[in-house]
């Protein structure tokens, strides 16, 4: 796939008509990817910078042995951490799945000032998928009774079910934006920098597939349900009506 973040993808036409014994293919059109942890990097910057200028109203001359005695509290670092998250869950997809996936990084919904981390449109359908660049140990628990199953999601010792739940929203920008319930449009948390344990599997929680990056590469393209043509029309439609941020 001649995907680049941040510029524009352009379909890789033998490959994709060769199967047809096709010759000549007719236009088909650019897409723009995007760029993987953009705005979460920009936000990290305005409030860096804020910061700085902050300290350097308050401490004047002194301002520069402020800023090496201290860091950016960890509301603000948590930007940065997670557009690294971001650009890595994308490298990773890229490398893995290669023209199998057109993936749209950092994408904007309508009316509302949240983002979208990556859609990814492949073999196996649409995926929603929310990046996360997390420390710590990623579990499945069963916090139900004795005669009842209610798995939740654990990270490092707290419970981040919310994070599934988060996702419901997105899920539904996307299947708006499609207007068909003939594709199938899936929803994932990936964890690029967690742990697991040692005989560990993804799993899900609340519809929401958790897992890391190469795992989620391997659920991607575990079944061929869309052809290359249709993966293409099926990420300019979204690509339009879900715009980079």
């Amino acid at each position: 796939m001649r995907c680049f973040e941040g510029g524009i993808a352009s379909p890789p036409v033998e490959k994709l008509y060769e199967s047809s014994g096709i010759s000549i293919a007719p236009a088909l059109p650019f897409i723009e990817t995007g760029v993987a942890g953009k705005s979460a990097m920009e936000e990290y910057q305005r409030r860096h910078e804020r910061r700085e200028a902050q300290i350097e109203a308050k401490f004047g001359m002194f301002a520069g042995i402020v800023k090496f005695l201290s860091d950016d509290p960890q509301s603000t670092i948590a930007w940065k951490k997670g557009s690294i998250g971001e650009q890595k869950l994308a490298s990773v997809l890229v490398e893995n799945l290669g023209d199998r996936v057109i993936l749209l990084n950092d994408r904007k919904v309508p009316k509302s000032r949240a983002n979208i981390d990556h859609i990814a449109i492949a073999p196996s359908g649409v995926w929603v998928i929310d990046a996360k660049n997390y420390s710590g140990l990623v579990q499945q628990r069963d916090v139900g009774g004795f005669f009842s199953t209610y798995i939740h999601l654990f990270v490092d010792g707290r419970d981040k079910t919310k994070l599934a739940d988060g996702l419901e929203w997105q899920l539904k920008a996307v299947r708006s934006a499609l207007d068909s319930d003939e594709i199938a449009v899936n929803g994932a948390l990936c964890f690029t920098d967690a742990e697991w344990g040692w005989f560990a599997k993804p799993f899900s929680v609340r519809g929401a597939f958790v897992s890391g990056p190469n795992a989620l590469s391997r659920k991607m393209a575990e079944i061929e349900a869309l052809s290359k043509d249709r993966i293409w029309q099926i990420a300019e439609r979204l690509a339009k009506a879900l715009p980079p941020k």
